[in-house]
């Protein structure tokens, strides 16, 4: 007979019923859609009619026989390769200004970061087009300065620099991150090297650097998955459209005027596993080029 007072048996039992809503919301929300969207890349499928099973049919078009994929693949991974380096530089420069002591941090923490919080929303997309439009308020300071600029946004030239700006605007959660890191340097280590008359410069390069590389290595590849996901304000300045001439054009709403404009969510889904792939490759490179450059503390 089961006793239903075993303190051993329900010891082993309560943390799975703690993990129950998780593990449900996970198989049901993510699970499910995760395996629904593989079938359909193997499919023909425009929400009207049932599913119709074409095989590798979306890749090899996807492929060999639509350049408007590869514009879209080199768009996006320009605006990765640019607006990661620089929002993590600037994170880190930001972190580094705050770890002097100064007073009032909790406030200028708090202030920087919001632009993470509400810089992938509509309503700062919109504003952000309105500010980098033809008369805009940049070009209305530029103009100030005798720089007569044509509109940032409408020019296929300077779009992905104010997609980029965006993202770098957006660099309160690496900053908060990076700032957390470095309160666990050792200032016994500054101090050892300004004995041995280490200037500033080299303090950074052989102490701050090398102790913030695992921190380092996180916040690039939270940010590269970000980026690669960016969608809203890509769809916002361009209109839905990707331009100027495709300038814009980011993989995700690549994938989104083929899914819910051109209602071929087979050709959609397809596009999504080979997003999952890119990701995977570049996370992967990032991981394996690592080891060169990551330390960590327990090693020798």
């Amino acid at each position: 007979m089961l006793n239903l007072f075993d303190q051993k048996r329900w010891s082993s039992i309560i943390p799975y019923l703690f993990l129950a809503p998780w593990l449900i919301g996970l198989v049901v929300f993510s699970g499910f859609p995760f395996l629904s969207s593989l079938y359909l890349s193997f499919t023909n499928y425009n929400f009207v009619s049932s599913p119709n099973w074409v095989g590798l049919k979306n890749y090899l078009t996807m492929f060999t026989q639509d350049p408007q994929y590869f514009q879209a693949i080199k768009v996006t991974v320009t605006y990765v390769l640019v607006a990661v380096p620089l929002e993590l530089s600037f994170a880190l420069f930001l972190a580094l200004l705050l770890n002097k002591g100064i007073r009032g941090l909790g406030i200028y923490r708090g202030v920087y970061y919001i632009p993470s919080l509400i810089g992938g929303s509509v309503a700062i997309a919109i504003l952000w087009q309105q500010v980098f439009g033809d008369s805009g308020i940049v070009n209305q300071l530029l103009g100030y300065a005798g720089i007569d600029m044509p509109s940032w946004v409408g020019t296929p030239d300077y779009a992905i620099w104010s997609l980029i700006l965006l993202k770098v605007w957006q660099f309160g959660s690496p900053m908060v991150i990076f700032l957390a890191g470095l309160k666990q340097i050792p200032q016994e280590f500054y101090e050892a090297s300004s004995l041995d008359g280490a200037g500033k410069w080299k303090q950074f390069i052989h102490i701050t650097l090398p102790c913030l590389s695992p921190i380092i290595l996180f916040n690039g590849i939270m940010q590269i998955i970000s980026s690669f996901q960016a969608f809203t304000p890509a769809y916002i300045i361009s209109n839905g459209t990707g331009g100027p001439v495709n300038s814009t054009l980011f993989y995700t709403l690549y994938l989104y005027q083929n899914g819910f404009g051109n209602f071929q969510m087979g050709y959609a889904s397809a596009m999504a596993w080979s997003l999952l792939l890119i990701i995977a490759f570049f996370t992967g490179l990032i991981f394996l080029t690592s080891k060169k450059w990551v330390h960590y503390g327990d090693q020798g």
